[in-house]
């Protein structure tokens, strides 16, 4: 890791309140990107409350956000989001063979129309950093105003932990490999 990784000891009172934040909500530890966000921690606490949102009480459901976290996690051959949502994603009731096919960088076969919406917008977002009228539009119908803005709110947050985790080369936890080909 290229950031230090604080025990509680190490950390100021600012830390270890939003350590402690991060641990006593929903996910019930300390999420990985946070270990480096502790060093700035009123950075730290906006992003752990964001995230929290974000994860779990979207209007999208965990299937549809799963979806939209895999791909972000691809796009960014991030190891550790990968590694977390993926599973997630399962438990969420997502396809192995979605999965599967986000992984290998292939077009999956999305058999519902709200997962066929979500993959086409996110794609399209992180490949042309912007979408077309056409398919906001669609999304739109499809997810409502407030599904798309929760989604582009989802994929801009996780595209951030992408980053953190890929920036300050935060690993996968012992006896886990990769499995995310560059």
């Amino acid at each position: 890791m290229r950031v230090r990784d604080l025990s509680r000891d190490d950390m100021t009172d600012a830390q270890r309140r939003v350590a402690d934040e991060a641990a006593s909500g929903k996910r019930g530890r300390v999420p990985a990107p946070l270990r480096a966000w502790l060093h700035s921690p009123e950075m730290g606490a906006r992003a752990q409350k964001l995230g929290e949102f974000l994860r779990y009480d979207t209007c999208l459901g965990p299937r549809l956000s799963e979806l939209a976290i895999i791909i972000t996690a691809r796009v960014w051959t991030s190891h550790y989001e990968w590694h977390v949502h993926k599973r997630e994603a399962l438990k969420a009731g997502l396809e192995p063979a979605i999965i599967d096919a986000i992984a290998a960088r292939a077009t999956p076969d999305i058999a519902d129309e709200k997962g066929r919406v979500v993959y086409g917008y996110v794609t399209e977002l992180h490949r042309d950093h912007g979408v077309s009228d056409d398919t906001h539009a669609e999304a739109a119908r499809v997810l409502g105003e407030q599904g798309v803005v929760e989604l582009v709110g989802l994929l801009g947050y996780y595209t951030l932990v992408a980053m953190t985790l890929n920036a300050f080369d935060i690993g996968l936890p012992d006896g886990e490999a990769t499995e995310l080909e560059p």
